[in-house]
């Protein structure tokens, strides 16, 4: 009897859906240049898009509102002499963007306050770019902002380099060297490390302000292309790639021990296109989009590993995606993520990944803070070795319609540092607090669960609040015992010696010895291969009972087997209120004795499937032999005929 474990989790539901054919971006001239990149970066309030253009290079910037099917003819954004290659959106700064191209130049862009695709004027007037950084002597395949510091910029080129730029003084400050062509590349949470992927099958964590690789392994041994993605503040970085025989594989890596993937590399499937990577540090999902294929997956981080949610189908296949900063999310359809893919190289469809729930209030369990809009340190900072988080915001406010409320960073700690803390004992943990001065009570402090020695202190304390109490008149108790004419009620270390024994009334106890908790314990609950689950509750029970126990005074028997109370011990009393000791015993035994029907009938019921199946085994068995026995039969008629019929033709 074995059922299936469903492992718990908020996002387990979590489904992508498209928006309808009005609501996606139409009539776009998307780049079908062959460069591995995700032609699409999206912000708070626009969508950027390499373009189709004729005489150099250039790109197209979409507001996000203007949905639908566009103008013939749109402003782009032009400078470039070859084709653009790769943009990317500044994280502090909504209207700043950074192109890459093929003619080894990095452009930095200002969008217009008022910029609008949609004018009466019969001429467009395209945008010219702010800055140009030249550095590179071959094409530009990537740039990335820093995610934490304001205007620091990396950029990779097919010389074999990634350089990271001072974007205020405009000139690199930084080069560091690659065997080959980069990739793809991913920053680390504050900014300090860069995970890159290369042609060469390698996989570089590199300290960059030390422009040196602290960690160089073999990456996906596949002939084709391999991304990496930062998994936000952890020191997890997870890559997409091929194996050898082109299968397309997901890998997890520790950056301080990076010989080889976490549990090795694990198999999505057999199709060719790349899987793009893209990291939700608020739900700890990783998403993967494939390229020349429709499906979008994704996976939740835990334990280590990735656990696989669902996946989102789609019969058009996708060349390019971008997804949507948490800060944009539209929080009052539980919407955790929003990607924006190409389809047919002519619109772009935006799809929300939703947890489905019908409360219409913030969930604050589903968006926690957020990254916002202000850097940890500035440019000048970062450059001279200072790191620093960028601040978060707390989207309930965002939900109410507030200005954003900014929450202080503070670091995860890693996966690998909670798994080398051990947890301390619960005794020695409890001894420290008895012994140190007891703390200021405060608003948010965390109650921890009472330990079991905690737990059979105060069963002792309550037992001892119940004791008989003393009487320093030794010839009055003498008195009352002469004069009494009924039986002296039992002491209670006798009443709770005869709760779990249940004692026949003929059969007195022995006052002189008692009898140990535990065997009357086992009395009451044999042990067998089947009672193993109720052993808490027994330990427990034993505990109980044995600090009871040594709180009482063992009574003393005269030469006639008589019970009476040894001299200097408290007198038992008939009125004291020892109930509620005798209900909690009782009701502990009664506990035990239900779990062992249940176990007993647990066992019974086994046995009786077992019986079952055995029945059905040999009823299958008998019915083959039948069946077998009446195939033969059949064979030997058929051979029977053909005798007959040879017979009959020869005469």
């Amino acid at each position: 009897m074995s059922g299936r474990f469903v492992r718990a989790s908020k996002y387990r539901h979590v489904f992508g859906r498209s928006a309808r054919k009005e609501q996606c971006y139409d009539n776009l001239r998307i780049s079908r240049n062959a460069w591995d990149t995700n032609l699409v970066k999206a912000n708070p309030l626009f969508l950027a898009v390499n373009w189709e253009a004729s005489g150099g290079g250039a790109f197209a910037v979409i507001p996000l509102h203007e949905k639908g099917k566009l103008p013939e003819h749109i402003p782009l954004f032009r400078g470039h002499t070859a084709v653009v290659l790769d943009t990317d959106w500044s994280p502090f700064d909504d209207h700043l963007i950074a192109s890459a191209s093929d003619d080894a130049k990095v452009f930095l862009w200002k969008v217009p306050e008022d910029f609008a695709i949609r004018s009466e004027d019969e001429e467009l007037e395209d945008v010219s770019p702010v800055n140009k950084l030249t550095g590179h002597s071959r094409k530009v395949g990537h740039v990335l902002f820093n995610p934490a510091a304001e205007n620091v910029l990396a950029t990779t080129s097919g010389d074999y380099t990634v350089k990271i730029w001072d974007v205020e003084r405009g000139a690199a400050a930084l080069t560091l060297k690659q065997g080959d062509i980069v990739q793809s590349l991913s920053w680390s949470a504050n900014g300090s490390l860069l995970v890159t992927t290369s042609r060469d099958k390698k996989l570089r964590v590199w300290d960059v302000r030390q422009e040196k690789a602290a960690q160089e392994v073999p990456g996906h041994s596949g002939a084709k292309n391999s991304r990496a993605v930062w998994m936000g503040e952890h020191d997890r970085v997870a890559t997409t790639g091929f194996s050898k025989m082109s299968d397309r594989q997901l890998g997890l890596w520790d950056i301080r021990n990076a010989r080889e993937p976490i549990g090795g590399f694990q198999t999505l499937d057999s199709i060719s296109g790349v899987c793009m990577p893209f990291w939700d540090d608020g739900t700890q999902c990783l998403y993967l989009a494939g390229k020349g294929d429709g499906n979008i997956r994704y996976f939740e981080y835990q334990n280590d590993k990735f656990e696989y949610l669902s996946e989102y189908k789609s019969a058009d296949p996708q060349r390019g995606i971008g997804f949507l900063p948490k800060r944009a999310v539209n929080l009052h359809e539980n919407e955790v993520m929003r990607a924006f893919k190409t389809v047919n190289d002519s619109y772009i469809e935006p799809i929300s990944f939703i947890v489905p729930r019908r409360a219409e209030v913030f969930q604050d369990d589903i968006f926690p803070p957020a990254v916002g809009s202000e850097p940890g340190v500035s440019a000048k900072e970062w450059f001279e070795g200072k790191d620093g988080l960028p601040p978060k915001i707390d989207l309930g406010s965002i939900f109410d319609g507030q200005e954003p409320t900014v929450v202080p960073a503070a670091p995860k700690p890693s996966a690998a540092a909670n798994m080398e803390q051990q947890p301390s004992s619960p005794v020695k943990e409890t001894r420290k607090e008895e012994s140190a001065p007891a703390p200021a009570p405060a608003a948010a402090q965390r109650v921890l669960p009472r330990s079991i020695n905690e737990t059979k202190d105060s069963i002792a304390q309550m037992a001892s609040k119940f004791a008989d109490k003393k009487d320093d008149d030794d010839d009055d108790d003498e008195e009352d015992e002469d004069d009494s004419t009924f039986d002296e009620p039992p002491s209670q270390s006798q009443r709770i010696i005869q709760v779990p024994t249940k004692a026949e009334p003929s059969k007195s106890v022995p006052t002189n010895e008692s009898v140990p908790a535990k065997d009357l314990v086992n009395q009451t609950a044999p042990q067998s291969s089947a009672t193993k689950a109720a052993e808490p509750a027994k330990n427990a029970a034993h505990g109980a009972l044995s600090e009871i126990q040594t709180e009482k005074p063992k009574p003393s028997s005269n030469a006639n087997g008589a019970t009476s109370p040894t001299k200097g011990a408290p007198k038992s009393d008939p009125s004291s209120n020892t109930i509620p000791i005798h209900s909690s015993l009782q009701h502990i035994t009664t506990l035990l004795e239900q779990q062992n029907r249940t176990i007993a009938a647990q066992t019974d019921r086994i046995s009786q499937l077992t019986v079952e199946v055995d029945t059905l085994k040999t009823q299958m068995m008998s019915s083959s032999s039948d069946s077998r026995s009446s195939l033969v039969d059949k064979d030997e008629q058929i051979r029977e005929l053909q005798r007959q019929l040879e017979e009959s033709q020869r005469s």
